[in-house]
């Protein structure tokens, strides 16, 4: 939306935002989840290797509790995302007049499914 002095004008369908930020939503929430899994990965790579060649048990403890630190900060990442997430579907209620005006699956379906309505969606804006 842009404003010109007291002259809004809308560029974008409402619904066609929604579709978009759903999508993104999910992307960035499976991001999160993807980051946390690599990061468990690694530190089961990095201790197995510390084991297997008998190197010190205490060999990169410093690298350990720093990947268990990026670790936490993904987690509280996530709590924040979460809260994101609903205050958008809180808006979505509100701009929305509720959750019937909304899209079935990009309320309740994968990233997947909102992508194939966000494009559905685009092509006919």
């Amino acid at each position: 939306m842009t404003t010109f002095a007291s002259q809004t004008i809308h560029e974008m369908p409402l619904e066609v935002a929604q579709l978009r930020i759903t999508r993104d939503l999910h992307e960035a929430e499976a991001a999160l989840d993807e980051a946390l899994v690599r990061q468990a990965q690694l530190l089961q790579t990095m201790v197995g290797a510390r084991r297997e060649t008998g190197v010190s048990p205490f060999l990169g403890q410093d690298a350990l509790m720093r990947l268990l630190k990026s670790q936490q900060a993904m987690l509280e990442a996530g709590g924040e995302l979460a809260r994101v997430h609903g205050r958008l579907s809180a808006i979505a209620i509100e701009t929305c007049g509720g959750n019937d005006a909304c899209p079935p699956a990009a309320l309740h379906g994968g990233p997947a499914s909102a992508d194939v309505e966000v494009s559905a969606v685009v092509r006919a804006a």
